[in-house]
């Protein structure tokens, strides 16, 4: 039986449309996806939109439609994007779907009956953008919010309480005693000492200002707080009130991937309510870097977003997914500019992978009547590095894809790529194809091109998924990339004998 792997997106906030720091964060979870499923891992990935809450309700007042009108049409278009960014969900979740309400009534009531919600009296400083109140400790810069600069107002109601405190010792021992939990590692340390030593207050986890949400079982007058409600989703998605044997089989989750400004609520927060409920803590939680414009988050008050659409349209979905992930080690923040991106593009992707495809095409056009010729002997020093650049590849990716080290796992294929062009210079197929005596040496030349191409497809496939493909229907296999065997992806020596090319197609037309 295959080994299952569920991974998350965080749900995304549907107030605005996806910039491209959504982007960068939902291709590099899908990138994982995709190469577990390569591996024979059973795959669950989930993604979805949080769709209650003031803002939203605010955002459906400003454009004259109902809460859920507009949370329905915004939730189209996170699907359209997704879909256009090549993001391979088993599962998008909506929170105002029926089998999420019903999974938040019965966790509310797990936790409840486990004596760990309580009312009284909320009163404390509240950030609408943000859903978020904060303690006069937490003020640092006047009466704005910590986290998104903007205005707070001070605020008194009556509210349910979950009691967070009572966790304190239970989160610092599991953080401490569980090295993998929270990845970074140095991100740990962060929410040690800057969110749980100071001392954790219980939570207010409901509203009666607020009326577009799920209402407190038994209780009408209170909507369940957003926080509270979205993060159930990574239980609800995966069947906690509607699928038992789903359930049992994917939780708990292997990876929660989330930006590091919302760490906390899903490394001290979301772990505490889960104990409360009497389930499992996630496996892991990794807290990823901001994509930056000038040095500055991107963020609809700022004016500063870069609609990710126009470059998918432009340049292609692939070009991007590319760009992003080569360009900005996804632990940390990077900066985003067209410059760079234009030079990546004409440098990695149309002159080093696009000369390299179109070369090879052309010379077994050339030399080989379009066909793929195997002799297998007579492989010389040249072809060895290659073989062993190969091996240590796949290793590469098999120890630094879960550690999300992207730009490396980039840099080292484009490595091999150059060591795959300056082969074609040094060894000079045309100058073998003018000499009948050499035609042995002509074809292992060839082939080991090819046969590198057939693996560089393999090896690019959970990052450019449709560029890979292309490369595989050009070089002529039938088959495709998420079919073959992991065991196989990484044999040298895979690509059959006797295949015949299909037309060629240029991969990344250069710009001008």
């Amino acid at each position: 039986m295959a080994e299952k792997f569920y991974i998350t997106t965080p749900l995304y906030y549907v107030n605005d449309i996806p910039h491209l720091g959504h982007i960068f964060e939902v291709i590099g979870i899908d990138v994982l996806a995709r190469f577990r499923r390569m591996q024979g891992y059973k795959v669950f990935f989930m993604t979805g939109t949080d769709e209650h809450g003031l803002k939203n309700q605010k955002e459906a007042e400003r454009r004259g439609v109902s809460p859920q009108e507009f949370v329905d049409q915004m939730s189209e278009m996170f699907k359209s994007i997704w879909q256009q960014a090549e993001i391979s969900y088993d599962y998008f979740i909506r929170t105002t779907e029926p089998r999420h309400v019903k999974a938040v009534i019965k966790f509310f009531n797990a936790v409840r009956d486990n004596g760990d919600i309580y009312k009284g009296f909320y009163e404390g400083w509240y950030c609408t953008p943000c859903e978020t109140f904060w303690s006069e400790s937490q003020l640092t810069d006047g009466n704005v919010c910590p986290e998104c600069k903007r205005p707070i107002t001070r605020h008194r109601e009556e509210a349910y309480f979950f009691k967070l405190s009572k966790y304190q010792n239970w989160l610092m021992e599991h953080i401490k005693s569980n090295a993998d939990f929270i990845k970074p590692s140095f991100r740990a340390n962060e929410m040690i000492n800057s969110f749980i030593k100071p001392g954790l207050n219980d939570l207010c986890i409901s509203r009666t200002t607020v009326k577009w949400g799920i209402p407190v079982p038994g209780d009408n007058q209170h909507v369940i707080y957003v926080w509270f409600d979205a993060l159930i989703n990574y239980v609800s998605g995966i069947g906690y009130a509607d699928d038992e044997e789903q359930f049992k089989e994917f939780w708990p989750a292997d990876c929660h991937v989330v930006g590091k400004d919302i760490l906390k609520f899903h490394t001290a927060i979301w772990p505490a309510m889960l104990k409360a409920a009497g389930l499992e803590p996630p496996r892991q939680v990794f807290g990823h870097g901001f994509v930056t414009i000038k040095e500055e988050k991107m963020s609809k008050s700022k004016g500063n977003i870069i609609d990710p659409r126009e470059y998918f349209n432009t340049y292609g979905t692939d070009a991007l997914r590319y760009f992003l992930l080569r360009e900005i080690s996804y632990a940390m923040d990077g900066v985003f500019s067209e410059e760079k991106f234009k030079q990546r593009y004409n440098a990695d992707l149309a002159n080093d992978l696009g000369n390299l495809l179109n070369r090879t095409m052309a010379m077994i056009r050339k030399y080989n009547q379009g066909r793929i010729i195997r002799k297998g002997d007579g492989l010389s020093a040249s072809e060895q590095e290659i073989i062993a650049s190969f091996g240590a590849l796949f290793q590469s990716y098999e120890t630094r894809m879960p550690e999300f080290e992207y730009n490396v796992i980039l840099a080292q294929t484009w490595d091999v790529i150059n060591l795959l062009n300056k082969y074609i210079n040094d060894k000079q197929p045309w100058l073998l194809a003018k000499d009948s005596s050499r035609r042995n040496e002509l074809e292992t030349v060839l082939y080991t091109v090819a046969e590198g191409l057939r693996s560089l497809g393999s090896l690019l496939y959970p990052f450019m998924p449709a560029t890979a493909e292309r490369i595989w229907q050009q070089l002529g296999i039938e088959q495709n990339i998420p079919e073959v065997a992991w065991s196989e992806h990484r044999r040298w020596g895979w690509l059959p004998d006797g295949t015949q090319l299909r037309e060629p197609s240029p991969l990344f037309p250069r710009i001008e």
